[in-house]
């Protein structure tokens, strides 16, 4: 079950009063670093880290817990996360992101088809799913296009459709 304290704003990086009372931690994943950013035991964002970033041990219960989560995902693809998570964003990506959490996993829906189910143009669901601060558990990577898969953060090509096309296999999409 995932639940959500949604603010308003459409920034994807941390968005805590002061940078110090955000927790962070980041992780190597089969799918390289991941940086994670927690807020009043809130999962604010998730973010792809170079591999020359450092790695930051997880060094209190909700970062520890983030990171367990993701852990759990990566070892059973059709893991439930269970993860409370602060959604900034407006309302039309808000709405976007809520539909992304009600594609299972090994599902992918194209941009098209979320449009039409949400009254609006695939362009714009794109657009929100680029927004997206908290990839995996919001899972943006299940929206292809109609005949390919789409874009992954703005990508077309190279890591972040690498990441896009590991993450559905990881699910057991047909590709």
């Amino acid at each position: 079950m995932i639940t959500q304290l949604i603010h308003s704003g459409a920034n994807s990086i941390p968005r805590s009063k002061s940078m110090h009372d955000a927790k962070y931690a980041s992780i190597l994943t089969p799918i390289g670093k991941i940086g994670i950013s927690v807020l009043n035991s809130k999962l604010e964002s998730i973010s792809w880290l170079s591999e020359s970033s450092p790695l930051i041990e997880p060094d209190d219960q909700s970062t520890k817990y983030i990171a367990s989560e993701l852990s759990n995902y990566f070892m059973n693809p059709n893991y439930r996360f269970n993860v409370d998570m602060m959604l900034v964003g407006t309302p039309f990506q808000k709405r976007v992101w809520e539909a992304l959490i009600n594609i299972p996993p090994g599902q992918v829906m194209t941009y098209g088809e979320l449009a039409k189910q949400l009254s609006t143009s695939p362009r714009a669901v794109g657009g929100a799913c680029k927004a997206n601060p908290i990839p995996i558990i919001v899972p943006c990577h299940r929206v292809v296009a109609m005949n390919s898969l789409g874009g992954f953060f703005g990508e077309q090509s190279g890591h972040m459709m690498d990441i896009k096309t590991w993450l559905l296999r990881h699910e057991g999409a047909k590709l």
